[in-house]
């Protein structure tokens, strides 16, 4: 996968060798790797207008048999045509179900889920949703249990993935867009709409490449802590949950029950938390709308532009002149987002344990090995970072995670839960250095200003959420 953030990266040049690359190429049905999915070479960096490029589709096509070419062509004229957001989703899509049927870095192979795998997946999850009644007040949020092959992993979770991704990508489009006079925009409009289209392709192959990587390694749907996949429905991949075991010496049976409770857990807080998500989500879109492009490079450039040499244009993005740069608002997102992800992440962590110390003799060397692959930053993390440029890894887990323990064991397992009522209960980065400050400072009660602010409302539908219950039931009205 390309270190390039935002999908930017350029293919390679074509190799030295002459005749003898070309007809590696041809053997190898055109593919060079993650930078040119659609198997056919593109002109190096002096582009279309460089030496030898006189007949640009020649250069690009002249590899290809009548067949491929006719595919080349059909796949350019897609990438050309494309009109929708800053993204080609039908295009990451694509090339993600392509990485798939490739196999996983450990060489397996995608398959369809079995019936026996089905029910060993359900018949955990119902296990652990029962365990999980004993060690929070959280009642389930599984509706129902799913087994997923890769491939189904990523039909479930690209709706997500278009949620995350697209504030970036159009903030990235327009900051592109912006640095542009206006003169030059419409001297330069029919480039301008080529480079949209070509952008979302690029958007598109990028993120497709990374979720289909991504699929060979996730064992549930809520690996990175965000609700990727749909709604109450607790999801593991068994062909990746056997490969997470397989070298841990712990029975299968284990490593499945223990992964189905995080899962299970991670359900619990997304569906009873219901501002949990947009809270996450919005940091994201936060750190989005701090992206500002150094334009410092393109000055030099564009008094020298002409549009008659588009090569100019490519040559300034190879050499990373739309990079972001950090600003004071995206810093500022990304703490929030990696405080909420330690908290989440951290309430997963002391709630399984606690349920499962006593019951599995393995839970410790689960946890462990578990907290070791988040706090590494494994290849969810990477993806995500390449994707739009953020990390998700929670940095401080275990520091969450023992905020969390303290909180149990001072106030109970319902005095812990009802932090999550309302964001401003939740413990903040700084209450992360001071735990036992934080754990026996008196909290604020929010239920009774959540209280008057329904009745304040009329009890309308669209009123303010109500984050806990009074007894008599008065917050059913304002949710």
């Amino acid at each position: 996968m390309s270190d390039t953030p935002f999908g930017f990266g350029l293919p390679p040049e074509e190799p030295e060798d002459g005749d003898e690359g070309k007809k590696k190429d041809q053997q190898s049905g055109g593919e060079q790797g993650p930078a040119n999915p659609f198997g056919f070479g593109l002109p190096g960096a002096g582009g279309f207008g460089g030496p030898g490029a006189d007949n640009p589709l020649a250069a690009m096509f002249g590899s290809l048999n009548p067949t491929d070419l006719g595919a080349a062509f059909q796949q350019l004229g897609q990438m050309l045509s494309y009109e929708g957001g800053p993204v080609n989703w039908d295009m990451a899509k694509q090339i993600a179900r392509q990485t798939v049927s490739q196999g996983a870095p450990d060489g397996t192979k995608d398959a369809s889920v079995g019936p026996s795998e089905r029910r060993a997946v359900e018949e955990a999850v119902r296990l652990a949703d029962l365990w999980l009644d004993d060690a929070t007040s959280l009642p389930s949020g599984s509706a129902s249990a799913v087994a997923w092959s890769r491939a189904e992993w990523v039909e479930a979770t690209l709706p997500a993935w278009q949620e995350l991704v697209d504030p970036v990508a159009e903030r990235v489009g327009a900051a592109m867009g912006d640095v542009l006079p206006e003169e030059m925009q419409a001297m330069a409009g029919p480039l301008i709409g080529m480079m949209r289209s070509m952008g979302g392709a690029m958007f598109g192959t990028q993120i497709g490449q990374a979720v289909g990587v991504l699929a060979g390694e996730v064992v549930g749907s809520s690996d990175i802590g965000l609700p990727l996949g749909p709604a109450g429905r607790a999801a593991l991949l068994p062909a990746n949950v056997e490969a997470f075991g397989k070298d841990l010496g712990v029975p299968q049976e284990e490593v499945r029950l223990y992964l189905a409770l995080r899962e299970a857990a991670h359900q619990r807080l997304f569906s009873h938390v219901p501002w949990l998500r947009s809270h996450l989500f919005g940091a994201v879109d936060g750190y989005a709308r701090g992206i500002k492009v150094d334009t410092a490079k393109l000055e030099d450039v564009v008094g020298q532009f002409d549009p008659q040499n588009p090569e100019q244009l490519q040559d300034a993005l190879q050499q990373g002149m739309f990079q972001p740069e950090d600003t004071p608002e995206q810093k500022a997102a990304l703490a929030r987002l990696e405080t909420a992800l330690a908290l989440v992440e951290g309430w997963v962590d002391a709630v399984v344990h606690a349920a499962a110390k006593p019951r599995l003799s393995s839970a410790d060397a689960l946890r462990e090995t578990l907290r070791r692959r988040r706090a590494t930053g494994g290849p969810a993390e990477q993806t995500f970072a390449t994707l739009i440029g953020l990390e998700l890894r929670p940095r401080r887990l275990r520091d969450a995670s023992r905020l969390w323990a303290s909180l149990t064991d001072a106030r109970g397992v319902d005095g812990r839960d009802a932090l999550w009522h309302h964001p401003d209960m939740l413990p903040t980065a700084t209450d992360l250095d001071d735990p036992d400050g934080f754990v026996h400072r008196e909290q604020l009660d929010f239920s009774e200003l959540d209280r008057m602010l329904g009745e304040a409302a009329g009890g309308s539908a669209d009123g303010p959420d109500l984050r806990k219950k009074d007894d008599d039931d008065k917050g059913d009205d304002a949710e």
